[in-house]
């Protein structure tokens, strides 16, 4: 998608960011839309499709992570979390809840520019005619097989929508709670087995996986060479 058709939400509390965001993201070519708080943000995303959302954690009333828990909650699209807090549990906070990146305050406005165009790279669509490879393992989501040591094993409805998801975003953090929505899984245990499953059609030892891999107290993500 071309720059000057993708529309982004800032919603900032602080006038001054608000204005300069707004100022710099147009002169880049995008289309933007601000909200003062988290009340007016969910009545424009009522009547709008944005590309990418521009949430401040600090804000009077609901706070940037409680929206972005609402968001994702009705809605897929990327969202950045911008904060005076760098601390790191702060950061893995936002990230679990699933946001998509965040970026401490103070912040360069072209800092903020690399990682919206970041997301825009990561979030192109998958296409579902395309063969993936994963290591030696060969993805045909078209066909739903994945072709490892010359042995075809067939995937299901709900790991295709989770393979989809996390080769359109490699090396991103899925909490469960983030794969819970995309799988429809709702129980935890249900979600462990079945990213068991992937693991023994994707890699060569599930028991030590290279591609989908665990990280500890946050979720699992996947790496493409």
């Amino acid at each position: 998608m071309e720059n000057n058709k993708m529309h982004i939400l800032v919603v900032d509390d602080d006038d001054r960011i608000r204005n300069l965001l707004k100022d710099y993201l147009s002169e880049n070519q995008y289309i933007v839309s601000t909200a003062e708080n988290a009340d007016q943000a969910k009545k424009k995303l009522e009547y709008l499709k944005y590309d990418i959302l521009i949430l401040d954690v600090m804000m009077p009333g609901k706070n940037g992570y409680d929206l972005t828990r609402e968001i994702k909650k009705q809605i897929k699209v990327p969202i950045i979390l911008l904060t005076a807090k760098g601390e790191v549990e702060n950061r893995i906070k936002g990230l679990e809840i699933g946001a998509d990146d965040y970026i401490g305050k103070p912040f360069e406005p072209k800092e903020l520019l690399l990682r919206i165009k970041n997301i825009i790279k990561n979030n192109s669509k998958i296409n579902l005619n395309s063969k993936y490879l994963i290591g030696n393992a060969k993805i045909d989501l078209n066909k739903m097989t994945v072709n490892l040591n010359k042995k075809n094993r067939k995937i299901n409805n709900t790991e295709k929508k989770v393979l989809i998801e996390m080769l359109s975003n490699p090396g991103k953090t899925y909490s469960r709670e983030e794969i819970s929505r995309v799988s429809g899984i709702s129980q935890e245990r249900s979600i462990d087995v079945m990213i068991t499953r992937l693991r023994q059609k994707l890699e060569i030892n599930p028991k030590n996986p290279k591609y989908l891999q665990t990280i500890r107290g946050s979720g699992y993500v996947l790496w493409i060479e």
